[in-house]
C-alpha cells in the first residue's frame, strides 16, 4: 500500500478526478463525503491545518482518503465536522475497507507525537467504519472509544403513497389528509409547488430560501448571521445543482413563496438538509407540513427508497414516520 498526505487546499484539486469516483465504489456513498461538498467546507471554514491521508493499491488505483484536519489543541477531526454536516467516514473502496482503516490507523501510530486525540463524528451505522475502526485503533496502540452521538430518524419508503400513508398512525393518516385537502382544495388560495430547475433564476431563489429560512426560527437566523455559513450556503447550492443532488423546493400560496425545503437527492435517497417558513403568511394552511408531505409523495412517486430527515429528534420527524438510526462519534488516544 501507498500512502500519501496533503497538507494545502491545491489537494482538492489534484485529487478531484478521482474523488467521487472512489466516494462511488465505497462501503457508504453519501453525498457529505462527495468532492463538491468536502471541497466547498473546507474552502470556506479552514479551521486548522489540512490533513487529507490517501491510500493507492499495488496498480495505483486509489482505495482510500481520510479526509481530516487538525484543530487547535492538536485534535484531528473530520472535514465537516461537525455542526452543519450530518454524515462524515472514511472512503474506502468496499472491497478493501479493513486494508484501508489498518494502513490509516498504522500511520497515525507511527506519527502519534504529532497530535493529542482523534474525533470522528456523525459515523453511520451502517458504515462498516462504525464496526471496525475502534478495534483497529486498539489493536494499534489507543484506547478508543465510539458512543451514539445523535439520531437520524428515516422513512423507509414504500411503493405508493397510498402504502406510505398506511404505515402512518390513523391520527396522523387523518391529519395529513385534511391539511392537503385544506391547502389545496379551495378557491380561496392559488397554492403550488415547484422544484426549482432551470428555468428559473437559481441566485433569486437561494435569496428566497434563505430569507424563508431565517424568518422560519431565531436560531437559524443567527446561524445565517455568520458570514461564513450563509457563504457555504451560497457556495453548495450551485455544486449540488451542477451534480443534479439538489432538491430546492418551493410551496407559494397567492403565488407568495410560503415554505422551502434544501434536500440533497442522492443514491435513491432523499435527505433534508433544512427548510424555511413565513410564519406570518398563511400560517393556518400549515404550508411547511403540506410541502413536507409533498416531498415525500413526489419521492415517492420518482421511485425513491428512502425519505432522511437527518440528525434530530424533532416530533414532527417521527409523526411523519421517521424511524430512528444513530450517528457515532470515535474518539481515539495513542498510549504514550
Amino acid at each position: 500500500m501507498k500512502l500519501e498526505t496533503y497538507t494545502q487546499a491545491d489537494a482538492f484539486d489534484t485529487l478531484r478526478p478521482e474523488w467521487n469516483t472512489l466516494l462511488h465504489r465505497s462501503a457508504v456513498d453519501n453525498v457529505f463525503s462527495s468532492w463538491e461538498y468536502q471541497s466547498t467546507w473546507w474552502d470556506v471554514f479552514r479551521p486548522g491545518r489540512l490533513l487529507i491521508i490517501t491510500c493507492r493499491d499495488e496498480d495505483d488505483q486509489l482505495i482510500g482518503i481520510a479526509p481530516w484536519f487538525v484543530c487547535e489543541g492538536g485534535v484531528i477531526r473530520g472535514i465537516g465536522c461537525e455542526d452543519i454536516t450530518d454524515y462524515l467516514d472514511v472512503i474506502a473502496d468496499a472491497e478493501h475497507v479493513e486494508k484501508v482503516l489498518g494502513c490509516f490507523v498504522s500511520y497515525l501510530a507511527e506519527r502519534h507525537e504529532e497530535y493529542r486525540s482523534i474525533e470522528l463524528c456523525n459515523i453511520p451505522e451502517e458504515s462498516p467504519t462504525y464496526r471496525l475502526l475502534r478495534d483497529t485503533f486498539e489493536r494499534c496502540g489507543f484506547t478508543a472509544t465510539i458512543e451514539q452521538q445523535e439520531v437520524c430518524p428515516v422513512i423507509e419508503l414504500p411503493a405508493t403513497w397510498e402504502d406510505y400513508l398506511a404505515q402512518l398512525d390513523k391520527k396522523q393518516r387523518h391529519e395529513i389528509r385534511r391539511k392537503l385537502r385544506r391547502a389545496t382544495g379551495t378557491d380561496e388560495y392559488d397554492v403550488d409547488w415547484y422544484i426549482v430547475d432551470g428555468s428559473r433564476s437559481l441566485d433569486e431563489e437561494i435569496d428566497t430560501f434563505l430569507r424563508l429560512m431565517a424568518a422560519s426560527d431565531p436560531q437559524k437566523a443567527q446561524f445565517l448571521r455568520d458570514d461564513g455559513n450563509e457563504l457555504f450556503f451560497r457556495r453548495l447550492i450551485p455544486l449540488m445543482y451542477e451534480q443534479g443532488w439538489l432538491q430546492l423546493v418551493f410551496l407559494t400560496v397567492n403565488g407568495q413563496a410560503a415554505a422551502a425545503y434544501f434536500n440533497f437527492e442522492y443514491n435513491k435517497r432523499i435527505l433534508v438538509y433544512n427548510s424555511g417558513l413565513d410564519p406570518d403568511a398563511y400560517g393556518h394552511l400549515s404550508a411547511g407540513i403540506v410541502l413536507l408531505a409533498l416531498n415525500i409523495r413526489h419521492a415517492i412517486e420518482n421511485g425513491c427508497e428512502a425519505f432522511d430527515f437527518l440528525r434530530g429528534d424533532e416530533n414532527y420527524k417521527y409523526r411523519m414516520g421517521g424511524k430512528d438510526t444513530g450517528v457515532y462519534k470515535l474518539v481515539a488516544v495513542p498510549l504514550r
